[in-house]
């Protein structure tokens, strides 16, 4: 009996850890994304709906800087421009899924928010539409095979004064001007329809200037985005 008892609760313990949510995982920050590395991760939500290969020019120009940022793309637009998912993943970036149409996943009955989830652009990393999820969200992610990915730094690029985004020169500065604290194995959030895209060239002259790494672009990606990761 006592033999019979200790497999039981091996087994437990072991059915336990495989239940666990993926972003529940010992050591893994939700708000830093599994980056560890010291360096700074940047990334861009959503899509450009007037100009869809202003996607593409940026991780064109963060591959020129042999930076690799996370491109957390909507579906809805993304699956109607496969190419432009391919040209980021050759580019050397990840692209991550930010659900099939933008919701607030938690306003949702169980079902919507799983095929919002089921439905979105395929990877291991969700970005819950603004940054909104909870328990029930955690363990949908992770019954799909996803672990969520939130920020630590978020640029406010989507905040308008009147009709107009911030400009580069002040998303420049609110990066430039954030504590170290959000920047080291940080993560930056901006937006693909907004004037961060932009403001990258001067964000990652100053985080150079100030002496941070960005996560290093070591060539083609794929679907499976690592924890931690490689930055």
């Amino acid at each position: 009996m006592t033999a019979a008892i200790a497999v039981m609760a091996a087994l437990s313990a072991v059915l336990a850890v495989c239940a666990a949510p993926a972003s529940a995982a010992a050591g893994y920050d939700v708000e830093r994304c599994g980056n560890t590395s010291g360096r700074v991760l940047l990334t861009l939500d959503d899509w450009s709906v007037e100009d869809p290969d202003r996607i593409v020019r940026a991780g064109d120009f963060l591959q020129g800087r042999g930076v690799r940022a996370a491109f957390f793309l909507v579906n809805n637009y993304a699956e109607r421009y496969p190419r432009i998912t391919a040209a980021l993943r050759r580019q050397g970036h990840w692209v991550g899924n930010h659900s099939y149409s933008h919701p607030h996943l938690p306003a949702l009955t169980e079902n919507a928010a799983r095929e919002e989830i089921r439905n979105g652009l395929r990877s291991t990393l969700l970005r819950p539409p603004f940054g909104d999820y909870g328990p029930r969200e955690t363990a949908l992610a992770a019954e799909l095979g996803y672990r969520i990915c939130t920020w630590t730094l978020d640029t406010r690029d989507w905040v308008k004064t009147g009709e107009q985004f911030p400009g580069p020169d002040v998303l420049r500065a609110r990066v430039r001007e954030a504590p170290a604290a959000v920047k080291r194995s940080g993560v930056v959030l901006g937006h693909l329809f907004t004037r961060f895209p932009d403001a990258l060239p001067g964000i990652v002259d100053d985080l150079h200037g100030q002496g941070y790494r960005l996560c290093r672009n070591s060539g083609p990606t794929t679907e499976n985005i690592r924890n931690p990761l490689d930055c």
